[in-house]
């Protein structure tokens, strides 16, 4: 359609039917094969408004989609196609890890070509918009949205939602295998006060714009087509509500012309902040920051009109709201093609084919993180009595939160992955122990049925002395621990981070016959590990991985591919540090600089993580030289480079994360100790040596001053060069 032809159907929509353009709907209106008029009433929203709706929500297939379409265009006055929205996180029907877990792999070019694949799999049902990446830096442990995130660093962060952005949409969003990202959820959500979902946020300016928005940005210039907005206040003002975070920075700083959409009722729920005084003052102040559409209410629907004949503001935002709907739906070909993508046969092509599982397999191995290898005891030899025991030898629930559109029965188990592999001998395989503890609960999970949870104490009882006898007669024994993905994710925030305690008792009671553990840890957050640790020689975080979990773990047991991953999130000794950053700020009162008592540290666990940012383990073992620069000092025109020597010390082939990060020495505010800038993977066979290079340049070092200007300010900096963010490995320089 030309925007002469768009012009012209937006010029013959009455107030209210632009504003039902503004308006998203639920598959429930839907799932009775014809329209319903009965959630309505739910919804709080006319049958009407509802059947004219700019969008809806999580239609399953391609078949389902053509056929909702076709009802909905039935009804639709102007014939203007739905536009088709979901989540879709971290994959669609072939599931790959979680972002947390991709974050860890360091490899924006992976996770890119993993929402490519999404992209495709999506297409081909029909869907048009997808609600990710998540970019919300996560810090807190406690928080279950963690598995959405990337992790803790604004840099890392913000490569890897661009990449995503990058993978969904491709040079153009409405091209064919592509669809639109929706970067959410802006902004600071992770810093939801004791990692609490939905509470409110407490920023200051300059960790707001440094740590915070710095991922939403690079998603915005990758070019999302769409921003979602986040549910808590920041700076006491609801973001769904904030003219300043959804016009003067997102619009009018960033220069963002795409959607901004509500999150889940979010507009509804600025009356339950004491932020509007009903739906009507709610969707008036919506309108007012930004929100073009809103997300299962209706508050827009039944308000907005009559607004507009009071305020002209609200008349204007209509009008350019609509526009915005209509003109992404027009890039995304639905006019053309209301049904776009959606062909069943081509599911049947696309949907967990082999090239699909063998790249989900392929991420999942970088992603895993090695935390422990004493004595070598991994990678494990194929021809070794191992036992393999615990409530993840046979859990097919292993995609995280958000997973909305994986079947767990295409899920590859631990068992199921042993059966296959040929080489592997004496094994056995015994479940040890009930994945949660001895009490009765049911759980929602995100667009899935309730899973429901219980426990039978004899039951519990035979499991553990059954996992005894066999840990008795093996010589390693690997344990498959770790939390259910429904206590974690959206509304999974705990107060405790530990494994629950009967699989804590499995942990001692094969200790207590066999000393040879290796413990594979499924979760979707770091976890407090210090019984883990004391009782295991190996310890391989394994996050959710997806699909293709037990083939992806096996791999890496038996040393067929190593460890990839490093932590992206710091993994704390326990709760009470959290939230926790290795880009914390200085303290006058360090605990070196002092005596212990008056320093600023804790009685009973170290200040800093169990396992830093940026830590992992390979299957051998890497040497660093001295860093050095090529000039002492670098100018705006003239950058620098350091360099340092990596040389692979041990008996493997292996692949070394080389980690650059920049500690700004004296600045008009207290900064970061040191801030990741840069880091490169790099293969190196036994005793093999090359030489990596960083470019500094001057705006790594830029930083908002004492006056709020983003500038670098002359300097001592230091340069630290080696295998995480504890490294001291490091060299001075300045900025003149």
């Amino acid at each position: 359609m030309t925007d002469k032809e768009l012009m012209r159907l937006f010029d013959s929509m009455d107030i209210q039917e632009r504003v039902d353009q503004m308006v998203q709907i639920n598959v429930q209106f839907y799932e009775s094969g014809e329209f319903s008029t009965g959630p309505a009433a739910g919804f709080g929203i006319e049958p009407e408004d509802a059947r004219q709706a700019g969008t809806i929500l999580n239609v399953i297939g391609a078949e389902r989609t053509r056929h909702v379409q076709d009802l909905h265009m039935a009804g639709q006055k102007h014939r203007v196609p739905l536009m088709f929205m979901a989540d879709i996180i971290h994959g669609y029907r072939t599931v790959f890890p979680i972002p947390l877990g991709q974050g860890a792999a360091f490899d924006p070019e992976a996770a890119e070509e993993a929402a490519s694949i999404a992209a495709s799999e999506a297409y081909a049902s029909g869907l048009t918009v997808t609600f990710a990446p998540m970019a919300d830096l996560a810090r807190d442990a406690r928080w279950g949205r963690c598995l959405e995130s990337c992790g803790e660093d604004p840099y890392l962060n913000s490569l890897m939602a661009a990449a995503m952005v990058r993978g969904f949409q491709g040079a153009n969003a409405g091209a064919p295998g592509k669809i639109a990202a929706c970067v959410k959820h802006f902004a600071g959500y992770g810093a939801a006060e004791g990692g609490r979902d939905y509470a409110a946020v407490e920023l200051s300016p300059r960790t707001l714009e440094e740590d915070y928005l710095p991922a939403y940005r690079a998603a915005v210039d990758a070019g999302s087509e769409l921003v979602m907005c986040g549910f808590p206040t920041v700076d006491r003002v609801p973001c769904t509500g904030s003219r300043y975070l959804l016009t003067e920075t997102l619009r009018n700083r960033w220069g963002f012309k795409g959607l901004v959409i509500s999150d889940w009722a979010s507009i509804d729920e600025m009356i339950a902040h004491g932020f509007a005084e009903d739906h009507r003052d709610a969707a008036h102040k919506a309108a007012l920051a930004g929100v073009d559409i809103d997300m299962g209410t209706g508050s827009y629907s039944n308000n907005l009109a009559s607004l507009a004949r009071e305020d002209p503001a609200v008349a204007r935002w209509i009008d350019e709201a609509c526009l915005r709907v209509l003109r992404l739906k027009n890039k995304m070909d639905l006019f053309e093609n209301p049904y776009r993508g959606a062909d069943p046969e081509a599911e049947k092509r696309l949907h967990l084919c082999p090239a699909h599982r063998a790249k989900a397999r392929e991420l999942a191995r970088k992603s895993f993180v090695l935390l422990e290898n004493r004595d070598g005891i991994l990678p494990l030899r194929k021809s070794s009595r191992v036992a393999h025991i615990g409530p993840y030898v046979d859990e097919k629930t292993v995609c995280g939160g958000w997973a909305v559109f994986n079947d767990d029965s295409d899920n590859v188990t631990v068992r199921q992955a042993l059966e296959a592999r040929s080489g592997v001998t004496s094994t056995v395989c015994l479940r040890g122990s009930y994945i949660t503890d001895g009490y009765d609960l049911t759980l929602g999970q995100i667009a899935k049925p309730n899973i429901t949870f219980s426990f039978d104490g004899a039951r519990a009882q035979k499991l553990l002395d059954e996992a005894e006898a066999a840990a008795r007669e093996a010589e390693t024994v690997v344990l498959y621990l770790g939390e259910h993905p429904v206590f974690s994710g959206e509304g999974g925030s705990s107060s405790q981070i530990m494994l629950p305690e009967c699989q804590l008792e499995l942990l001692r009671r094969v200790r207590a016959v066999n000393e040879n553990i290796v413990t594979v840890l499924f979760t979707g957050r770091p976890m407090d590990l210090r019984r883990v640790r004391e009782l295991s020689k190996a310890v391989l975080c394994v996050w959710y991985p997806g699909t293709e979990s037990g083939n992806a773990v096996l791999d890496v047991l038996y040393g067929d591919a190593e460890p990839g991953g490093r932590l992206s999130m710091s993994f704390p000794y326990t709760a009470g540090q959290s939230p926790l950053s290795y880009r914390e700020l200085r303290t006058g009162r360090a605990p070196k600089e002092l005596p212990d008592r008056f320093t600023s540290r804790y009685l009973d666990v170290p200040i800093g993580p169990m396992y830093p940012f940026g830590y992992g383990l390979t299957y051998t073992s890497f040497k660093y030289s001295a860093p050095t620069l090529s000039a002492p000092t670098l100018t705006e025109q003239t950058p620098i480079t350091v360099s340092v020597t990596v040389e692979n010390t041990g008996t493997r082939p292996g692949t070394e994360l080389v980690q650059l990060y920049i500690g700004d020495n004296f600045a008009s505010v207290a900064r970061p100790g040191r801030e990741l800038k840069g880091f490169t993977h790099v293969f190196l066979q036994p005793k093999e040596k090359k030489t990596v290079r960083f470019t500094i340049r001057e705006d790594m070092l830029r930083f908002f001053d004492i006056d709020m200007r983003f500038k670098s300010e002359p300097g001592a900096f230091t340069a630290y060069v080696g295998a995480n963010s504890a490294t001291r490995n490091a060299v001075k320089f300045d900025l003149a």
